[in-house]
C-alpha cells in the first residue's frame, strides 16, 4: 500500500450507498433524519476541528438551491446543500472563532462556526468529514456550472440523489465531471524542480502540474506538461499516489520522473520562475527559514510528494512506464 500520510480527503472509505440513489422513498426517508452540510458560494459551514452539520430542518437549509445525497455515516444519511442564495455580506468575519478575517459569518450558524476556505481548513477534518466536505463542493460547484443540457440547452433536473442531471425535453443524461491532472516530482540527481505560476502569493513554489488532455495517458501528459513548462526532457515515469481536489473537480495524479536534461526554459505564460532545489535546501523550506520559498499547503499532495522525497520514502516497488 503507498504512504499517503498527511494528505487530505483520502483514505476515509466513506459509504457512500450508490444503491439508494435510484430509492426516492429510501433517500427520502434519510433526508428527513438526514445531516447536511451547507456550502455558501463553495465555502462549508466549518468549525475550529469540524464540519458544520445541521439537521435536515435547520432554517439555514431554507435558501437551498441544491441538495445532493453524499452517502451513510454510522447509519445516517449524510448530505450537502448550497445555500449561496443567503444575503451574507462577503467579508463579514466570523465572530468566536479562530477563522481568518476572510471567512463569512452566518447570523443563523451555530456558534464557532462559519463559512471557510476548505482549502485552507482541510487538514483539521477528519478523513470521513474532509471526504465528505470534498465530495459535497465538487457535487455542488458541478450542479452550479451544468444547469443545462449539453446537447439541446433545455434546464436538466437533478436525479439520482444529485449524481446525475437529466434532460426533460431530449432525454439526455449528464453526470458528474472529474478532470484528470498530473503533477510532477521531477528529480535530476539530488536536487528536485520547483515552479510558480504569476499571480501566486509570494514565496508560494510547487511541483509542476497540468491537465491530461483526451486522448492522452499519465505518462504521456507527464512528459508534454514538463516539457511545454520548462523546456526539460524526461524519462520514465512513475506513478505515486491520488488526490481528489474539489477546486472544482480535478483529480491529482502524482508521478516521479527523472529529467534527462538540465537547462530550463520556462514558458511565461504558465511559469512565471522555475528553479532546481536540492535536499538541504528543501530542508529550509519545510523548516520555514528558508529566505523567500514557502513550503505547499499542508495536506496538498504537492506537500506530500516533496515530503516522501526529501526524507526518500517513495516507494520503489511502483510500476514504472
Amino acid at each position: 500500500m503507498r504512504d499517503t500520510d498527511g494528505m487530505a480527503f483520502i483514505g476515509s472509505e466513506l459509504d457512500r450507498a450508490q444503491e439508494l440513489r435510484t430509492d426516492p422513498e429510501a433517500l427520502a426517508a434519510l433526508a428527513a433524519a438526514g445531516r447536511v452540510l451547507p456550502f455558501w458560494r463553495g465555502r462549508p459551514l466549518i468549525g475550529a476541528e469540524a464540519a458544520g452539520w445541521l439537521d435536515a430542518g435547520h432554517p439555514i437549509l431554507a435558501a437551498a438551491a441544491e441538495t445532493v445525497f453524499l452517502g451513510r455515516l454510522d447509519g445516517r444519511g449524510m448530505f450537502a446543500a448550497d445555500v449561496s442564495a443567503r444575503p451574507l455580506e462577503a467579508g463579514a468575519a466570523a465572530t468566536g472563532s479562530s477563522f481568518d478575517v476572510g471567512d463569512l459569518a452566518d447570523p443563523e450558524a451555530p456558534a464557532g462556526l462559519a463559512y471557510a476556505d476548505l482549502r485552507q481548513q482541510m487538514t483539521a477534518l477528519d478523513p470521513v468529514e474532509a471526504e465528505l466536505a470534498a465530495t459535497g463542493r465538487a457535487l455542488l460547484e458541478w450542479h452550479r456550472s451544468h444547469r443545462f443540457c449539453a446537447a439541446c440547452g433545455t434546464p436538466s433536473l437533478a436525479v439520482r440523489g444529485g449524481w446525475q442531471r437529466q434532460c426533460p425535453a431530449c432525454g439526455a443524461e449528464h453526470f458528474p465531471r472529474t478532470d484528470p491532472v498530473v503533477i510532477m516530482l521531477v528529480t535530476l540527481g539530488n536536487r528536485t524542480l520547483l515552479g510558480r505560476s504569476p499571480g501566486w502569493p509570494p514565496g508560494m513554489f510547487s511541483c509542476l502540474a497540468g491537465f491530461v488532455e483526451p486522448g492522452e495517458t499519465l505518462e504521456a501528459a507527464v512528459r508534454r506538461e514538463v516539457a511545454e513548462e520548462t523546456g526539460l526532457r524526461c524519462g520514465p515515469v512513475r506513478y505515486l499516489a491520488s488526490q481528489p481536489w474539489p477546486f472544482p473537480s480535478s483529480l491529482m495524479l502524482g508521478a516521479r520522473t527523472e529529467a534527462e536534461t538540465e537547462a530550463l526554459t520556462p514558458d511565461p505564460s504558465e511559469i512565471e520562475e522555475a528553479l532546481w532545489i536540492g535536499r538541504e535546501e528543501l530542508l529550509t523550506v519545510f523548516a520555514g527559514t528558508h529566505p523567500r520559498i514557502r513550503a505547499p499547503r499542508r495536506g496538498a499532495i504537492a506537500r506530500h510528494l516533496l515530503a516522501m522525497w526529501l526524507a526518500d520514502r517513495l516507494d520503489s516497488g511502483d510500476r514504472l512506464v
